[in-house]
């Protein structure tokens, strides 16, 4: 049995306004959720980290394989009306949310398509859920996106693509990919989260 829905994906709806995005609920099937986050790596830091970097076991691998997959980028294309075809695509980890961390921001310009898959228990707390948001106000959001585990959130990257959440300190693990528009900067962004990566363990 594989990890996600792509039927629930094709059939809920990508809203426009203020910029195109999609909130899928139980992309995880809810039978393989308990076992996503038993099998999420172990991230004792903040900030984004490269799959290299990780100690990964097969059972999340398979996961990642099927976000890996031709279904789900042409999934996404259909959806978004985009063109991915030989984009290079980028995957990091998130296991450690700080306070800092949630600031509105657009995404940098690399980035053509972002995808959030969150892993986490029931989202009990008022920070940490993803806003989106109209304008670059916190209040102004037009939708929230809690990180319960399967949630999915799918957004085209644009200059009006506003998000961030409240703070929040602990435990938020999420799988992030991006599709970027060329291959060095699929290269750029590597080596950063790499270096990072890196600094955080010597730390």
């Amino acid at each position: 049995m594989g990890y996600l829905d792509f039927a629930t994906l094709e059939q809920t709806p990508a809203v426009n306004d203020p910029f195109n995005y999609v909130v899928v609920t139980d992309f995880i099937q809810p039978a393989q959720q308990a076992d996503a986050i038993e099998n999420f790596p172990e991230i004792p830091q903040g900030g984004s980290y490269p799959l290299s970097s990780l100690d990964i076991n097969p059972a999340f691998q398979s996961l990642l394989d099927e976000m890996d997959s031709p279904a789900f980028e042409q999934a996404i294309e259909k959806k978004f009306n985009v063109d991915l075809r030989g984009k290079p695509k980028l995957f990091s980890l998130r296991g450690v949310c700080r306070n800092k961390d949630g600031k509105i921001h657009t995404d940098s310009k690399e980035k053509i398509i972002t995808v959030l898959l969150y892993i986490n228990e029931p989202w009990p707390h008022a920070g940490g859920r993803l806003r989106l948001l109209k304008s670059e106000n916190l209040d102004d959001y037009v939708d929230e996106v809690a990180p319960d585990a399967g949630t999915l959130l799918i957004f085209r990257r644009s200059d009006n693509s506003f998000h961030g959440h409240e703070p929040f300190d602990g435990k938020r693990c999420s799988i992030q990919l991006n599709w970027l528009t060329t291959e060095n900067r699929r290269a750029f962004q590597t080596i950063r989260h790499k270096l990072s990566a890196i600094v955080k363990k010597f730390k």
